[in-house]
């Protein structure tokens, strides 16, 4: 009987090696993975463990549980990876109690505004004065006659406790307050205007923040958008010749946060408040940010107050509670008895109506608006609003010497300089004011601009700076008292630490 011999190509005998090779080490491979993780040590092993853990005691068990399973998923999801986790007790129980401590911790928390933008809408846009801070206190911490009469013994209107306010500091024959500007402007056009017409200037179709636009909210109230004019012109006959028998609303809407330069026309409030009366038709400005106080003789540019806007004859008025009022986030509405009366009846009004903490700080803050002197000390945006340059110079110079004594020499770790810059007033109020602010510079030695204010950002408090011209930027006309020394004492330990410990 003949044997067979088969012959095995070269090349196909190399594949066969090589696949076998490769099955081998994905075996080993699997092997090893399968090795690690039975390694793992269980959920109930660690939290025994833990038991006994004084740095566990304060955290609740639900949220330690779920930090334990987080860290062995996490484990497990490396090892499958092809990574190799230390997975001894100590190093997990470490891992656990960080994450546990990091998820029982606030998740908004206090910021050192060092950018030089006012009203930094990222930030919380307006601190509030200590006047409504102690308001806020006195009525969260019991009852309060929140809509209750005390006089009458009966149910009361929310609104009484600011009403009276409004009125006196604007000139209004009534008022209201709500959740935010947007919501008063929504609540207003849904009440004057719904399933009717609203005639607008089209140079006044403004964005705000997050993408909100006034067609947009327009349309959500019912209204008919009808635009009139240019971009940079609208006059008085575009209102006229737009007007019909569906007419019910001519709508001005203040551009506080751009301006349009050169070849331009508007109308005045007080024209479109004559043409409405002509026509019997109810005339409404938004002046979005929002002023009781002219602030152009301190320095700053000329913004249309709400007093104006109502003497002007406006039906209504809307402004912002935490822009240039330096209040809480509020939309006040202000106007004519008869329109704020039709306003307070729509059930819409319920959905945007303002909680007792809001009223009592709005309460509160406006009440300082009964002296200028009271107002511009007291009221944070005002205060540093108007803050004249030589206390920012100062301020900064007191910064730079303090880093001086701290970092010996200076030089080693940064170069620190100061630089006359440009602070800005933010929230959608006057977009084009520079208003001049002496800076602290600093460009580091041994971490990059970028880590630094990283660093700066993630560091408790969380300090938030600017960088500009590849320096970072410290501008002290948004620091409140105590917070320089915040500044100084975080950069101190930032620059010593150096790049090694923030890579």
């Amino acid at each position: 009987m003949k044997s067979s011999n088969h012959y095995t190509p070269p090349a196909l005998a190399k594949n066969m090696e090589e696949n076998m090779e490769e099955n081998m080490a994905k075996n080993m491979e699997k092997s090893m993975e399968e090795n690690m993780l039975r390694k793992i040590p269980g959920v109930d092993t660690l939290l025994q463990e833990i038991k006994g853990d004084q740095r566990f005691t304060h955290l609740p068990v639900s949220v330690v549980k779920n930090a334990v399973r987080t860290e062995l998923g996490n484990a497990r999801k490396l090892i499958v990876k092809g990574g190799e986790p230390d997975l001894s007790q100590d190093t997990l129980i470490s891992l656990a109690l960080g994450r546990a401590q990091k998820m029982i911790a606030p998740r908004l928390i206090p910021a050192v505004n060092a950018t030089g933008v006012v009203l930094h809408t990222n930030l919380g846009r307006a601190p509030l004065a200590a006047a409504a801070l102690e308001r806020i206190q006195t009525i969260a911490s019991g009852f309060s006659n929140l809509e209750f009469n005390m006089e009458k013994g009966k149910r009361g209107e929310r609104y009484s406790a600011v009403e009276s306010l409004l009125c006196e500091l604007t000139g209004a024959e009534a008022g209201l307050a709500v959740n935010n500007n947007a919501g008063a402007v929504l609540l207003a056009l849904d009440t004057l205007a719904r399933s009717r017409e609203v005639i607008v200037s089209r140079g006044e179709l403004v964005e705000i923040g997050g993408a909100f636009r006034i067609p947009d909210v327009m349309e959500k109230s019912g209204c008919i958008l009808k635009e009139v004019g240019t971009t940079n012109r609208t006059h008085l006959r575009d209102y006229e010749n737009a007007i019909t028998p569906d007419t019910a609303l001519l709508l001005k809407v203040h551009t506080s946060n751009y301006t349009i330069e050169g070849f331009t026309a508007s109308v005045p409030l007080s024209k479109l408040t004559e043409l409405g009366e002509m026509a019997g038709i109810a005339v409404m400005e938004d002046l979005g940010s929002g002023s009781i106080m002219d602030l152009s003789q301190y320095g700053l540019g000329k913004e249309p107050t709400a007093r104006q806007a109502v003497a002007s004859g406006a039906d209504v008025v809307t402004f912002s509670g935490d822009k240039l009022l330096g209040g809480p986030q509020a939309g006040l509405i202000v106007g004519k008895s008869e329109a704020i009366q039709r306003i307070k009846a729509n059930p819409l009004t319920r959905a945007l109506r303002i909680d007792k903490l809001t009223l009592a700080a709005l309460e509160a803050t406006l009440a300082l608006y009964r002296s200028d002197a009271d107002a511009l000390g007291q009221i944070p945006t005002l205060k540093m609003l108007t803050c004249p340059f030589k206390e920012t110079a100062a301020k900064t110079e007191d910064m730079i010497s303090r880093l001086v004594n701290e970092l010996e020499p200076l030089e080693t770790f940064a170069d620190v300089a100061w630089a006359d810059l440009s602070s800005r007033t933010g929230g959608g109020s006057y977009p084009e004011l520079p208003i001049a602010s002496r800076c602290m510079t600093i460009l580091p030695k041994e971490i990059s601009v970028a880590r630094l204010e990283k660093a700066l950002r993630l560091s408790t408090p969380a300090i938030i700076a600017r960088i500009e011209n590849g320096r970072l930027i410290i501008d002290p006309r948004t620091l409140q008292d105590g917070e320089d020394t915040v500044v100084v004492d975080t950069l101190v330990k930032i620059l010593k630490k150096g790049e090694k410990e923030w890579t």
